[in-house]
């Protein structure tokens, strides 16, 4: 399976991603992993098995015609991503901490800042994978309990630009 590349969309964006922090660029590029589809036009069209796309017919398929990228995100919705990245990381810094460097049982790497973020994605929005799943035993469990119940969805506006609900 090929690697999730986020599309940053311009030279600004792709500054102003660089400057987040790893947690809140993890966080970033797990929504949009997940939420790439429902971004889509004719989304039904994706769940059929016997049907394949080449890039440029999937491109066609995203509303507007270009895949979803950082640089869509508006502002207030990147406000907002960033205040739940430092709130959370702030609540559970110990929990994070004690995370950080850890090898789980399915992992080739030590887990990260980057992958935590990853994780409260996927963990808060039910996605079937996320801190509880990673090998990091009790604290992993507790990080899991801290995300959920918290779900966030990404959405275009009418203006074009995506935001959070």
């Amino acid at each position: 399976m090929p690697e999730f590349i986020l599309d940053h969309g311009t030279p600004e964006a792709s500054r102003a991603f660089n400057s987040l922090d790893s947690f809140t660029q993890g966080y970033i590029e797990a929504m949009f992993f997940t939420e790439e589809e429902s971004l889509c036009n004719d989304s039904d069209d994706w769940n059929m098995p016997d049907v394949a796309f080449d890039r440029e017919t999937m491109e066609s398929r995203f509303v507007g015609g270009n895949t979803p990228s950082f640089a869509d995100l508006a502002p207030a919705a990147l406000d907002r991503i960033k205040a739940d990245c430092a709130a959370f990381q702030e609540a559970n810094a110990a929990l994070l901490d004690s995370v950080y460097g850890v090898t789980g049982k399915y992992e080739r790497n030590a887990y990260d800042a980057e992958r935590a973020g990853n994780d409260y994605w996927y963990t808060r929005n039910g996605h079937g994978t996320g801190f509880w799943d990673r090998g990091l035993g009790e604290a992993g469990d507790k990080l899991a309990t801290a995300a959920r119940y918290s779900e966030r969805n990404l959405y275009r506006g009418d203006d074009g630009l995506l935001y959070l609900d």
